[in-house]
């Protein structure tokens, strides 16, 4: 038994030596102890490489602005543990967790001693939690994919709707070193006859995802095909104005509150999804709640102004592909400044080439860092032959840190990025601080 918030996250934590282990069969066994309680839920189901999050914050906005109350299950976190399981955007109490982890701690110790379901990991844990929590609390839960889709132990669910935001390279030891492997992975989530909403996805790996909707008579809504979003330009303070268009009409001059040339893109498949989610419900929808959701949305790490003086950009480019994503936005609405890029990544990433992309940006350098996380990088001979000057080796990030806010001025930018887990602990840091304007 627990009695804190901090414990109860304790004992979830103490899954993690289990790691991440693809299948359903353990995550299952749990769900049938406790009645199934993600099949009394409704849902819609997002895989994709990267987008996810973004995603699901601007269908989250769009389905509150029509009276929806929603669910989120979405990682990692950023500020608290507590933001994984929300509704409405407040996060799941210490004393609703305490509730829910007395009730599974028996039956996952009951489990560990049948050898064929032992060892549930952590994530699964999370996603059994955040079913429970949300029964009879939400008219719709928004379940983000943890790895994968095929085999990730939130393909338990029986959704309305499922998405694929984006295919890129990513996790190749487990999901395959091919896009086309990858879509199959990510495909997983496509049930039959339930509509799948696609985003900006090579042909290659489109191609495996439209083989799987039709064989799953899944009708599916491609992007640049069923629906079409036409990308604007900046907006002269932050954020994209783009267009949109599908099988209702045309939505003119739509602005997100996130940059990027990639944001239109995730709202896109977001408001495609509002707008299905809309006609299965037989709610009537509204141009204006569109516009204002996405210009309310906010996804923490993700192109975030953390401050506008000095300017502190934080980004959580987590692998190559979304490393090329954050190098394209910064070239569109940041040549003109000054770049000190404070970045640390995972091992398990291809370092190297995140390495190489954003040395794409011109008047820039990098501090490149680790951070107290088990699998972050090492600073050792991989990267001795890195250009030193236009990389900084820095064994303590905070000092990497320090010497940038030392030396930036009016035409500086400061980026942070890399493993989501690094970007959270510097704008930790930043915010304790307090000392810049925080936007």
């Amino acid at each position: 038994m627990v009695d804190t918030g901090s414990k109860a996250i304790e004992w979830i934590h103490s899954r993690k030596p289990f790691g991440s282990r693809p299948g359903l069969q353990r995550v299952a066994a749990l769900l049938d102890l406790v009645g199934h309680p993600e099949k009394k839920v409704p849902t819609i189901h997002i895989a994709g490489t990267n987008g996810k999050g973004s995603t699901i914050s601007y269908l989250k906005e769009m389905l509150q602005a029509a009276g929806i109350v929603v669910g989120t299950f979405t990682s990692p976190y950023i500020e608290s543990f507590h933001e994984r399981i929300a509704i409405d955007g407040k996060f799941i109490t210490d004393e609703e967790l305490v509730l829910l982890v007395n009730k599974y701690q028996p039956l996952v110790e009951k489990l560990d001693q049948q050898e064929a379901v032992s060892g549930i990991t952590e994530f699964e844990v999370l996603t059994a939690l955040a079913f429970d929590y949300f029964v009879g609390k939400v008219d719709v839960a928004i379940i983000e994919v943890g790895l994968g889709g095929l085999l990730d132990s939130t393909n338990v669910v029986e959704p309305m709707l499922t998405a694929i935001t984006t295919i890129g390279y990513d996790h190749t030891e487990i999901l395959g070193d091919t896009l086309e492997l990858i879509a199959e992975q990510k495909a997983g989530i496509i049930k039959e006859n339930v509509p799948v909403v696609t985003g900006n996805i090579p042909e290659n790996a489109l191609g495996v995802i439209t083989q799987t909707a039709d064989k799953k008579h899944s009708t599916i809504y491609r992007f640049g095909e069923e629906y079409q979003v036409n990308y604007l330009h900046p907006d002269d303070n932050w954020g994209e104005w783009f267009d949109f268009s599908n099988q209702n009409g045309k939505l003119k001059h739509l602005k997100t509150a996130l940059i990027g040339r990639h944001q239109p893109e995730n709202a896109g498949v977001a408001i495609q999804l509002f707008q299905l989610y809309c006609e299965q419900n037989k709610i009537n929808w509204q141009e204006k709640e569109i516009k204002k959701a996405l210009q309310k949305t906010f996804w923490p790490a993700r192109m975030e102004r953390l401050s506008t003086e000095p300017f502190i950009i934080l980004d959580g480019a987590h692998n190559t592909h979304a490393m090329k994503r954050l190098v394209e936005s910064v070239q569109n609405e940041f040549s003109d400044r000054k770049l000190h890029i404070l970045f640390s990544a995972l091992e398990t990433k291809n370092v190297a080439e995140m390495l190489q992309e954003l040395l794409q940006l011109k008047n820039s350098h990098i501090y490149l860092t680790t951070f107290d996380y088990p699998r972050a990088i090492k600073l050792d001979d991989d990267f001795v032959n890195v250009d030193e000057k236009r990389v900084s080796i820095v064994s303590l990030w905070q000092f990497g840190l320090a010497e940038i806010l030392e030396k930036m001025d009016d035409e500086s930018l400061l980026l942070v990025t890399g493993s989501l887990y690094f970007v959270a602990e510097v704008r930790s840091l930043l915010l304790e601080m307090g000392g810049p304007h925080v936007s």
